[in-house]
């Protein structure tokens, strides 16, 4: 059988090919705010956009933020859905995962995927310098810091003390339906405190 390959676009316009389909990445130098999956699930693949599962909290939770104050007065709309995730770069945020193969379900990645494709995201955010990367999930944080540090500390969710020189690093829940600890009430809050965190913070000293 014939590989698909799928062009993985970045903001540099040279895509990279994986031997898959996946989701794009939606990234531009000095952005703002960086959202980073765990990796696209089979169901947003598909249909061509980030957290496309309906029981999905993310674009419930976003559209009740103040984090997306701004994104629903621009677009003159008072929920946003999963076809409007290429327009977050318009208003400074962006989209990618930590691993970009496609699952079912997150647990389907191996400890060697995240070593593997952990430097390659950690290049992405040394080359784009975003203010803030929030990680969704400790799932995702948890390897990232692992193998991009070889760290065994023990992460909570919120601003994190590590950085990558001016870009701070910020985890909030996973809003997979899979997570059910966590409602929408309870991702809106956790957006609501990122969106108070990137208006505060002081971006002007840097760490490695």
């Amino acid at each position: 059988m014939t590989k698909v390959l799928f062009r993985f676009v970045l903001h540099h316009n040279v895509p990279d090919r994986f031997p898959f389909r996946t989701l794009p990445d939606y990234l531009r130098p000095d952005l703002d705010l960086i959202f980073i999956g765990i990796n696209p699930g089979l169901n947003s693949v598909e249909q061509g956009h980030y957290f496309a599962r309906t029981t999905n909290r993310f674009w419930p939770a976003f559209s009740r933020s103040r984090l997306s104050e701004g994104v629903r007065q621009g677009l003159a709309t008072d929920v946003l859905h999963a076809s409007h995730d290429r327009e977050l770069l318009r208003f400074g945020i962006g989209l990618t995962d930590l691993v970009k193969r496609p699952s079912a379900s997150a647990s389907e990645i191996t400890p060697s995927e995240f070593e593997h494709w952990t430097p390659k995201l950690l290049r992405k955010l040394r080359r784009l310098r975003p203010r803030v990367a929030c990680f969704h999930g400790l799932t995702a944080y948890r390897p990232f810091l692992k193998y991009a540090w070889d760290s065994a500390e023990v992460p909570a969710l919120g601003l994190q003390t590590r950085r990558l020189g001016k870009t701070r690093l910020y985890v909030v829940p996973n809003p997979s339906p899979a997570n059910a600890h966590f409602t929408v009430g309870d991702q809106t809050m956790w957006y609501d405190r990122l969106a108070d965190e990137i208006a505060g913070l002081d971006f002007n000293s840097t760490h490695s």
